[in-house]
Formats: C-alpha cells, structure tokens, sequence
C-alpha cells in the first residue's frame, strides 16, 4: 500500500511540474478529435464545459478570502510607515502602467476582431446591445445584499466588500478577535488555493473539451481554422509585446529616473531567479532566489528585501495585470462586444484588484481573468479561446512580476539610502 502511495505521490508531482507538456498534448488531440470527428465532438465537449463550471465555482470565495486575508494582514504590518507607502505606490503606479500598455496595444491591434468564437454567440452579455455608463457601475460597485452579490457572482461588489471586510478587520481594538479574524480569512485562502490549485489539474482535459468543440465547428471550413490560428498568434505576440515593452523599457527608466541604477547591472544579478520564474511560472516559489539575488548580488539590504519581495511576490503582479487587461478585451472583441471608455476603465480598474488577489503559482491568472469578464459582463466562456496558449504567457508574465519586484526593491532601497553597494 505504501507504496502504491507513494507512486500516486510521484506521478502527481510529476504530473504538475509538467502540466504544461500535457496541456500542449491535449492541444494537438483536441485539435486531431476536433478535426477527424467533428459529429461526434459532443462526446468530448463536456470535459470543457466540466472545466468552466469549476472555475467559476472558486471565484467568489478565492477572491473574497484572498482580498481579506491580503488587506488584514498587510494594515496589521506597519501599513502606515514610510517604506509600505513607497513600496504600495511602486506597486500600484507599476501596475497601472502595466496595464494601460496593453490596453494601448490590444486597442491598436485587435486580435480578437474576428477571430471565430469558441461556441455560438447564445448567451452573449447585455453589454452587447446596451452599455452600462460609469455612474451605474460606481453605483453596483457598493452592494444592497452581500449575499445576494456572492450568489449572483457580482465581482465589483465581492471586491469591494473584500476590502471594507479587510480594512475594518485592522480597526477592531480586540487583539483576540482581530487575530481570530485573521487567521480564519488566511486558513480560508489557503483552502481556497489547495481547491483552485485541484480544478487547475484538470486544465489539459478541460483544454481537449474546448479545443474539440471549436475545431469540431470549423471543421468543414478550412479558411476559418486559420483564421482562428491567426487571430490566437495576434493575441500571444500582443500580450508579448506589451510585457516586453513593461520590462525593458517602463521599468529599466524607472530605475533610472527615479534611483539612477543600471538597469543593465541588475539584470544580470537577477539573471537566476528570472530564469526560475520563467521556467516555473511561480513567483512563490523563486521567492528565496529572489531574496538571495537583492542581498548578495544587487546589494540591498536585508529590511528592505525582507518587506518588499514577499509583500511583492502577494500583491505586485504587472505581468499578470497586463495580461488580464489584453485576455478581456480580446475576448470582448472576438464576441463583437464593443466596451466604451467607461467600460474599459473598469477593466483597467478590476484587473489591477484582481492581480493584486492572484496568487503566486502557476496559471493562477487563468482564475483572475474569470473575475475580470463578470465584472464587465463578457461571457466566461470566452476562456476557451485563450487556454491552449496560457501556459507560455504564464511562463512570461510571472518572470515580469519577479522583475518588477526586484526593480521596485532596488528603487525602494536607493531611496531610503539602504545598499550596500552600488549597483550602477
């Protein structure tokens, strides 16, 4: 028996380290399946349909537990001192910059304009033929019943509450009930994370389902299965290009401009964990690499390194927002959905919240952007056209979280005069 466990325990292990190497065999099946078996795609499609439901099964409870466990425990370290303003308004100033590049992008290229949609266009969003202005947004954001948000999947609402929630957990004066209360919204993450982290699992068969049903309709129409390669190779290249421009050109002038380190120098010092990040698509997981590259490498000190990189590896995710913000309106584009400018800058807005709540392991984004398309009514559904290349975006986009983070501790340290050497 133990060891029948034990090669269980193995072959999971191995089973997530290379999740994204069964993700890329199911893409080709789905595609064969698809393709070959088109009048029998209903016999694959509901692994697809399996999969949706149980991404928006964790949504209301992941975001709300890991926003009030985030907010709690952040207001009870320091939340007012000097070094959590600048790191907060690195993050949040990077953040948005982030964004507002790939929302200038996906604005100038438009990937998803028609692109052919993953199932019919049933279901299509009020947004579709009516807009909602900003006022009503604002308006929907403070909820009448909570619960009533929570059920309906209101995520606007849920986020707004999650922070009042978490907020006011800092203001309560008993020491007892304040910790209680802490410490059941972390406990509350952390299962909420083992419950995402098991749906993720089941991505490859969750990607077979949906990749069959979108070829299985195009089948007979090859000029439409290129089209969709052409508009999903649009996406990919913009949502590389905008990370990219973020840590290449926004974050090395920021270094320069603001501390005057070569951004060149720390590069190379944070080569190692980069390239971890990289390859694991985990910021939690290259967090010790990272700290250990800051302190013996890029010479800063072990107070700024210590606050900074584990509050940025919970909260500072560019990457992860700028690819939020260009998976949504790609989406919104292939379904014909125009969002206004209002509209948009609630996209602009619900992305960096829910970056902020993403969690610092592999294809968490692919969660976040649920969030992103309820809050602006775009069909869930729409995800389907975007998994089969999730996994190399993520490998992307986490290595851009980690270097914001190392740049922003850079920044922070030179500010408060705390290296040890100079890096430029």
């Amino acid at each position: 028996m133990s060891l029948s466990n034990g090669n269980n325990k193995g072959f999971l292990a191995f089973y997530q380290r290379n999740l994204f190497v069964f993700i890329l065999i199911a893409l080709v099946a789905g595609i064969g399946v698809g393709y070959v078996l088109p009048h029998r795609a209903t016999w694959f499609t509901w692994m697809g349909d399996l999969f949706i439901r149980g991404l928006k099964m964790v949504i209301v409870p992941l975001i709300l537990s890991s926003i009030i466990s985030g907010v709690s425990n952040l207001g009870q370290n320091n939340s007012l001192g000097r070094l959590t303003l600048k790191t907060l308004g690195y993050y949040v100033t990077t953040s948005l910059l982030a964004i507002l590049t790939g929302l200038l992008l996906v604005n100038l290229i438009e990937p998803g304009v028609g692109a052919p949609l993953p199932d019919s266009t049933e279901n299509l969003p009020e947004l579709s033929a009516e807009g909602a202005s900003l006022k009503d947004t604002l308006l929907r954001m403070i909820p009448t019943n909570v619960f009533a948000a929570f059920s309906q999947g209101q995520m606007l609402s849920t986020i707004f509450f999650a922070v009042l929630f978490g907020v006011f957990i800092t203001k309560v004066k008993e020491a007892r009930y304040r910790d209680l209360l802490s410490d059941f919204f972390n406990a509350t993450f952390e299962v909420m994370m083992g419950i995402t982290m098991f749906v993720i699992l089941f991505t490859p068969l969750g990607v077979f389902g949906l990749v069959v049903d979108v070829v299985a309709e195009q089948a007979g129409d090859k000029a439409k299965l290129a089209l969709m390669a052409a508009s999903l190779g649009k996406y990919m290249l913009t949502v590389i290009a905008g990370l990219g421009i973020h840590a290449f050109v926004t974050l090395p002038l920021l270094m320069l401009l603001l501390a005057g380190i070569n951004p060149i120098h720390h590069f190379r010092a944070m080569l190692t964990p980069l390239i971890t990040a990289f390859s694991t698509s985990s910021s939690g997981a290259t967090l010790p690499l990272t700290m250990e590259a800051l302190e013996h490498k890029a010479g800063i000190s072990n107070r700024i390194t210590s606050f900074t990189i584990p509050l940025g590896a919970t909260i500072n995710m560019d990457g992860t927002a700028l690819y939020e913000c260009v998976a949504a309106m790609f989406i919104a584009q292939a379904y014909n959905i125009h969002l206004d400018f209002g509209q948009q800058l609630i996209v602009v807005i619900t992305a960096l919240l829910a970056s902020i709540g993403a969690a610092g392991i592999p294809m968490a984004g692919l969660v976040m952007i649920s969030v992103i398309l309820s809050a602006v009514g775009l069909p869930l559904e729409g995800v389907g056209m975007i998994l089969a290349v999730d996994r190399i975006l993520d490998m992307m986009r986490t290595a851009v979280n980690v270097w914001s983070d190392s740049c922003g501790a850079a920044i922070i340290a030179r500010s408060e005069g705390e290296t040890t050497h100079t890096v430029a």
